[in-house]
């Protein structure tokens, strides 16, 4: 994962939740560790990553996420075991 997309992934995990996410790095970020992405009516998507598939959806004014919608791609990419520790502990080598 690059830099870029490794800062992205803290920033959306960090708290107080940030207002400065831009759709288009989450659809960078989603593409980039293999989400599988299918648009569905409206501004919803849906999203199959590590065998977990959750609904999300583009903003409708503006380009960025607001709290709410960081705070449900949060939990989407929990439940996905795509937090920042998690993405840690699988770039670990093995001994």
């Amino acid at each position: 994962m690059s830099h870029k997309h490794e800062q992205l992934l803290r920033t959306i995990f960090h708290d107080p939740i940030s207002c400065n996410i831009h759709w288009r790095e989450i659809e960078s970020l989603l593409g980039h560790v293999g989400a599988h992405i299918e648009q569905l009516s409206g501004a919803r998507i849906r999203v199959k990553l590590n065998g977990a598939e959750g609904i999300l959806h583009r903003p409708h004014h503006g380009n960025t996420l607001d709290r709410s919608a960081v705070r449900h791609l949060r939990e989407y990419l929990a439940h996905a075991r795509m937090t920042p520790s998690q993405y840690e502990e699988g770039r670990q080598p093995q001994h």
